[in-house]
């Protein structure tokens, strides 16, 4: 049978349960895993493959996450070939040997099987608390290379035809310094592909085992027509830009991702040529990870109904130079390349997309401001606290303003910030602000977001593992006449008083005192001063726009009691402008 073949009805309601069975593995993981990273911010990803290792379905989770997600599942059947076998999990990690992005994402992968025939993989790709390294919470912002990191997996037999194998699961245990956290996590990610596999085999047994692999053949082949035409609306030709890259986690750089664009008939060539050698510190990305990036960056850039498999891309071929920040040789480090330089990676080409079709050019997100912090509660047991609030903001796009503080650019929203009141009864804090920034959002007809003024008290000493990509200058960029955010900060107040600048990276050890953290703004899209003044009024009063910055940035007078609009001043503003 052939794809034309296919009933199209038959064929969308197959990528319907692909999709639902991503979901239920995810619901699967967010209720049964142990550690708040994943119960309550969802960093962790479901995808479904098939027998060849092709991404057939990502619908839940992190994009980073998962667009990358074949590589993995190509390292199974490269290394494992023929001893492949039913209720066989495999786990991996390794980015230089494993099909990995960074050590943290663990990747647990379970074979489904219809008889005696492979027809697909339930996986889930869940960034770990603490894998060992040189600090706690994984981000060891002092590392130079991928030994620092924590322990490295390639391709392994978690469990074999059924048995976990308890001399590798000790093993596990025995380099993080969480392991009731990893305990109960990994069980977590291991019933969630048991029920994502039980389904997948009921989904195929309904198909036929041997219609299974044309109806995923066929969703394939759906993506690929479908971001064909999404090419056709691009201007043909060659598309430059790029984004800085401004330190190496050790001092400051004159670096930059740099992308060439070459939009043909049908067809697009992604060019990192000329793009910054690897750098010293932990943001060089790998070759799963930056072409997930990509991915991304194209789903993204177009309608959010685009399918999201890796049929979608066969037309975009992506060409990563070897030993630069987007392809790097072994042995350097990798940990943040998830969040940075893919978040560059990300920018650069929706500058290059924007340039070839700039009626869905994007505005600029901000960088985040986090930390992880880790130290020893009152009852001797140890925690790792991740800070998420230090979070960036979205930028604005054509009808929508950015949001105001979401996850990291390379999540679109997937992840998830925990609940204050949960965070205080795991951890020795408490919360004492969380709220918006104000003039610090990108001005434009459609702003970005504002950010967010953070502050939390930390009633022990601690470990910090600083990783504030966007503190100092503005990292968001505007659009179409837009302006970039306000850049961020992060000070901690020690208990004698002492203040303290945090650098962008470093561990650091302090005592009891008050983490604050000022997240950057995005960028606006479009000139501010054509900004709709009843918006602009709106901000004031919900106060991430202050009257003076209404008249300043988009020529708009507030009235003196603060409630409305000065027409006559705000006519005579614009016409002056």
């Amino acid at each position: 049978m052939t794809t034309a073949t296919l009933d199209p009805v038959t064929l969308a309601l197959v990528q319907n349960r692909l999709d639902h069975i991503s979901h239920q593995m995810g619901w699967v993981m967010t209720r049964t895993a142990r550690s708040p990273i994943f119960s309550q911010s969802h960093d962790f990803s479901c995808f479904i493959a098939d027998a060849r290792g092709t991404l057939i379905s990502q619908a839940d989770g992190i994009p980073i996450h998962t667009g990358g997600g074949g590589f993995a599942v190509r390292a199974i059947l490269r290394d494992f070939k023929d001893r492949i076998e039913p209720e066989d999990v495999f786990l991996l990690n390794d980015p230089y040997t494993a099909g990995g992005n960074h050590l943290p994402d663990w990747v647990i992968a379970r074979p489904v099987f219809a008889g005696a025939k492979l027809v697909a993989f339930a996986c889930n790709r869940a960034h770990q608390a603490d894998i060992g390294g040189g600090a706690a919470g994984t981000y060891n912002s002092a590392a130079t290379e991928i030994f620092h990191e924590g322990i490295r997996l390639p391709v392994l037999k978690l469990i074999e035809g059924g048995k976990v194998r308890d001399d590798l699961w000790r093993l596990l245990m025995l380099n993080t310094r969480l392991p009731e956290a990893l305990d109960g996590d990994l069980r977590a990610m291991i019933g969630s592909t048991q029920i994502g596999a039980e389904r997948l085999a009921l989904l195929v047994e309904e198909l036929g085992s041997d219609q299974a692999d044309d109806f995923f053949e066929g969703v394939l082949a759906h993506a690929d027509r479908r971001f064909r035409t999404c090419i056709a609306r691009l201007a043909k030709g060659v598309w430059r830009a790029e984004e800085p890259v401004d330190n190496d986690c050790f001092e400051p750089i004159d670096g930059r991702i740099v992308v060439t664009l070459t939009v043909e008939a049908e067809r697009l060539i992604v060019d990192f040529a000329g793009t910054s050698p690897q750098i010293r510190g932990f943001k060089n990305s790998s070759i799963a990870n930056s072409t997930s990036a990509v991915f991304m960056s194209l789903a993204s850039f177009f309608e959010p109904d685009l399918p999201k498999n890796e049929g979608a891309f066969r037309s975009v071929e992506i060409r990563l130079p070897e030993g630069t920040l987007v392809n790097a040789r072994a042995p350097a480090p990798m940990t943040m390349n998830t969040v940075f330089v893919a978040h560059e990676i990300i920018h650069a080409l929706w500058k290059a997309l924007g340039q070839a079709l700039p009626d869905r050019a994007s505005a600029g997100w901000s960088k985040a401001v986090h930390a992880v912090t880790a130290g020893i509660r009152d009852d001797g047991g140890r925690y790792v606290m991740y800070q998420w609030a230090g979070a960036p903001a979205g930028g604005g796009v054509e009808g929508r303003d950015g949001f105001h503080l979401i996850g990291h650019l390379i999540t679109l929203g997937g992840l998830t910030l925990p609940n204050l009141e949960t965070y205080e009864q795991l951890y020795p804090v408490r919360f004492r602000r969380q709220e918006l920034r104000c003039d610090t959002a990108g001005p434009g007809r459609f702003r970005g977001g504002a950010g967010c003024d953070y502050e939390v008290e930390m009633f022990t000493p601690a470990d910090y593992a600083f990783r504030g990509e966007g503190a100092g200058a503005p990292s968001s960029y505007g659009a179409a006449g837009g302006r970039a955010g306000a850049g961020g900060e992060v000070i901690l107040t020690l208990a004698d008083g002492k203040k303290i600048q945090a650098p962008k990276y470093g561990v650091e050890r302090h005592g009891p005192g008050i983490y604050h953290a000022r997240s950057p703004g995005g960028g606006g899209y479009g000139d501010p001063r054509s900004r709709d003044p009843a918006r602009v009024l709106r901000d004031v009063r919900d106060g991430v726009v202050s009257a003076a910055g209404a008249e300043r940035d988009y020529a708009v007078a507030i009235a003196a009691d603060g409630r409305g609009i000065d027409e006559a001043r705000t006519a005579e503003l614009r016409r002056t402008a």
